[in-house]
């Protein structure tokens, strides 16, 4: 009982710690900052965010079709945005398990054909987020050294795993343990290493991180500042290999931390970068939590026992192990 509140309620703390700190920093600053916004930009960021979750659950569509399911891009939207509001909540991205439960429910996916289509997600998110970030860095200039280490450690990281797909996929084996395994690699390589997988959700990765990038640009106009470019790119790309690492639930507190530290290395006010990255991820978070709540209506009220059933099996599996 307590390894279960300990699991949830530890990052939910750390999260809580670090951007109480953060606050204690330049709270006399902040209503400074506050009386200088444009409110018309918040709208514009919202717009952004909605258009970015569209394709999100576009390309989820897609990769589903690669693996032979037709799932309606508004089912497949829906799925998304249920499996990360629940990564908003519970630390770990334990909300992933969530989706693959809703995809056997609803379509009668295999578990492995659910664990693959998100891996395929992930896998091209964590690329084109390290491309981008690779492609800002020459624009900066006092970039941290530990930067390029994050950047370039996912990009190597994807390489090697696009190539180990590839050669995996000329094995065969009789044990059947080992067999699933493969099958898993399969199913990935299906879904992704094509030549028009590679392209469509080469692009339309691009073209989703661009969009969570100038969603960010609209809360820096907000404040009227005049932040390159490549600055911004830089500090939504750090931040988000950052909240990568499941350390508070929805990264709250480690992404404002890293991004509001990546423009104030650009010479930003501490206290307008701090209210420039907590807007930012409040934007993106009340965005996601809005289309999850209405996604949860939408597939059916089975989905909310299935999400607690799937959680206290991972939590108490975990605990267990």
């Amino acid at each position: 009982m307590y390894r279960k509140i300990s699991a949830l309620l530890i990052p939910t703390l750390i999260a809580a710690g670090i951007i109480g700190y953060m606050l204690y920093r330049v709270w006399g600053d902040l209503l400074i900052a506050l009386e200088h916004i444009i409110p018309v930009y918040l709208l514009i960021g919202v717009l952004i965010c909605l258009c970015a979750w569209w394709l999100r659950g576009w390309r989820y569509h897609y990769i589903l079709k690669s693996l032979n399911y037709r799932v309606k891009v508004v089912v497949a939207t829906a799925c998304v945005f249920v499996s990360q509001t629940v990564n908003l909540v519970v630390p770990a991205r334990l909300g992933d398990i969530v989706r693959i439960f809703i995809l056997k429910h609803d379509y009668n996916t295999t578990y492995s054909e659910g664990i693959s289509s998100i891996v395929v997600e992930r896998v091209f998110d964590i690329f084109t987020v390290a491309l981008l970030g690779a492609l800002s860095l020459p624009f900066v200039l006092n970039v941290p050294s530990w930067f390029y280490t994050a950047i370039v450690i996912p990009l190597i990281a994807c390489f090697i795993f696009f190539a180990f797909l590839i050669f995996v996929g000329k094995l065969t084996t009789q044990n059947k343990y080992i067999s699933l395994i493969l099958t898993l690699f399969d199913e990935i390589r299906r879904a992704s290493l094509s030549l028009r997988s590679i392209v469509v959700l080469g692009a339309s990765s691009i073209v989703i991180w661009l969009l969570d990038i100038l969603v960010c640009v609209a809360v820096v106009t907000m404040f009227e500042q005049q932040i390159p470019f490549a600055v911004i790119v830089l500090a939504i790309v750090i931040g988000n290999i950052i909240k990568a690492v499941p350390i508070t639930p929805g990264g709250i507190g480690t992404y404002e931390l890293v991004v509001a530290a990546t423009f104030e290395i650009a010479g930003v006010a501490p206290a307008i970068a701090f209210l420039i990255a907590v807007i930012d991820h409040l934007i993106k978070n009340l965005v996601t939590l809005a289309g999850g709540i209405v996604s949860i209506y939408y597939l059916g009220d089975w989905v909310i026992p299935t999400i607690k059933s799937a959680l206290a099996e991972k939590i108490d599996g975990g605990q267990n192990s």
